[in-house]
C-alpha cells in the first residue's frame, strides 16, 4: 500500500533526524538566572499541570507520531504501554489513514488495548470533515481531538493537498460539533499568535504550538522527491520555534500572568531533555509535548525502557522545579530568565519586555 509505504518512510527519515541533532536549537537562547538560596524541598513540589478538564500528572505528554504499518503498531504499543504505567498523557498519530484505509486500524486501537485508563488523544489531519473527526474520536474511545495542520508538510509532499482556505472553517464546526476537547497542533514549523487567536475564536480550548528544531517534516517530504530540479530544500527549517511561538503568545497575551486559564497554550517542537521542558514551562506553556526524542526508544528499545524515561523526565522535570523555587509548573512563570540569540530579537521585534522577565521572581503573585 502506498500510504503505509510513506508512513514507514516517515518513521526512517525522522529517526535518521534524530541521529543528525541540529547543533543548536532556540532553547539555547534561554537560561535561569541562578538564585543559590531560591530551592525548595523536593517534596513541596507538586509535578500535576492542568490541561483542559484533565491534570496531568506531570507537565509531559507524548505527542503524536506515527501509525498505518506493522512498524508503527510496535512503535504505539510500547508508547501506550509506558503512558499506562506512568499515566502520562498520549496522542496518537495521525488516523487519516485507518479511516481510509480500516485494515490498518489495529496500529492505532493498540493505543488504547494497552492504555485503557489513561488519556488519549486521537489525531487527523486539518481539511478533514467533522464526521471523520467523530470517527477518528471513536477508534480510540479517545478523552480528545487533536487536529494537527501542516501547510508546510502538504506543500512539499508530492502528493499533498494544498487546499488550505477551508481549513479554519472546518476546524470551527469540528469544535462545535465533537464532544470531547480539541488541541489543534502544528507539525513543527509553529503556531504565531495571530494563528492562535483565530484557533480561539474558533472555539478550541488547547493548542500546541509545535515549532521548528524538531522533526523537520518539509525535510522528510523533499527526501520523498525525485531530487535534481524538482526540490524544496530551501524550505528547511521554515517556520517558528517553540520559543518564538511562546514569545509571540505572550505578547498577545496568551499566556503568563492574566492569560485565560481556561484556554490552554502547549508546547513541543525539538525538545530534547528536561531543561528543555523547564524552558517551556517558564516562557508559559502549561504542558510540553514530546515525540522525536522517544521515537528510538519505543521503537528500538521496548516498552520497559520507555516507561524509564518518561519516569526519569519526569522526575529530573520535579528535581530542576526545586532548584528553582518553583512549587508547581504555574509557578516556573516567576523564575527569572534572559533571553539571548536570535531569540532577543524576536523578543524585541515582537515587544517582550525581555528585562522585566529577568526580574519575575521579586512580583507579587
Amino acid at each position: 500500500m502506498i500510504v503505509s509505504s510513506r508512513k514507514d518512510d516517515h518513521i526512517r527519515l525522522a529517526s535518521e533526524q534524530q541521529d543528525n541533532p541540529l547543533p543548536r536549537r532556540d532553547y539555547d537562547d534561554i537560561s535561569f538566572i541562578h538564585h543559590a538560596l531560591d530551592g525548595i524541598n523536593r517534596d513541596q513540589v507538586d509535578l500535576s499541570a492542568q490541561v483542559g478538564p484533565w491534570t496531568y500528572p506531570a507537565p509531559l505528554y507524548v505527542n503524536g507520531m506515527t501509525g498505518g504499518t506493522d512498524t508503527a503498531m510496535i512503535i504505539n504499543r510500547n508508547l501506550a504501554i509506558a503512558a499506562s504505567r506512568t499515566g502520562i498523557t498520549m496522542a496518537s498519530g495521525s488516523v487519516g489513514i485507518a479511516l481510509d484505509y480500516p485494515q490498518t486500524a489495529p496500529s492505532f486501537t493498540v493505543i488504547r488495548e494497552e492504555n485503557p485508563d489513561g488519556i488519549v488523544f486521537a489525531n487527523i489531519g486539518a481539511g478533514r470533515s467533522v464526521d471523520d473527526a467523530k470517527r477518528a474520536i471513536d477508534l480510540l474511545s479517545a478523552d480528545g481531538l487533536q487536529l494537527h495542520v501542516n501547510a508546510v508538510q502538504e506543500t512539499v509532499m508530492p502528493e499533498g493537498d494544498r487546499e488550505f482556505s477551508s481549513w479554519l472553517g472546518l476546524i470551527e464546526s469540528i469544535a462545535s460539533s465533537i464532544d470531547v476537547p480539541l488541541m489543534v497542533k502544528e507539525v513543527g514549523a509553529g503556531l504565531s499568535a495571530k494563528t492562535i487567536l483565530k484557533l480561539r475564536d474558533a472555539g478550541v480550548t488547547i493548542v500546541d504550538v509545535a515549532g521548528k528544531g524538531g522533526t523537520d517534516f518539509g525535510k522528510i517530504e523533499n527526501h520523498r522527491r525525485d531530487g535534481g530540479h524538482d526540490d524544496y530544500s530551501y524550505l528547511n527549517g521554515f517556520g517558528g520555534s517553540a520559543v518564538q511561538c511562546l514569545l509571540d503568545a505572550r505578547a498577545a497575551g496568551l499566556v503568563g500572568p492574566g492569560a485565560d486559564p481556561g484556554f490552554a497554550v502547549l508546547s513541543s517542537g525539538g525538545v530534547r531533555h528536561p531543561l528543555d521542558i523547564m524552558i517551556s514551562l517558564a516562557l508559559g506553556a502549561r504542558a510540553v509535548g514530546v515525540a522525536g526524542t522517544f521515537l528510538k526508544v519505543a521503537l528500538n528499545e521496548g516498552a520497559d525502557a520507555m516507561t524509564s524515561v518518561l519516569e526519569t523526565w519526569s522526575t529530573r522535570v520535579g528535581e530542576m522545579m526545586a532548584l528553582v523555587g518553583a512549587t508547581s509548573p504555574a509557578a516556573m512563570e516567576y523564575t527569572d530568565i534572559l533571553i539571548g540569540g536570535q531569540s532577543r530579537d524576536f523578543a524585541d521585534v515582537r515587544g517582550i519586555d525581555r528585562a522585566a522577565l529577568a526580574r519575575r521572581s521579586q512580583e507579587d503573585r
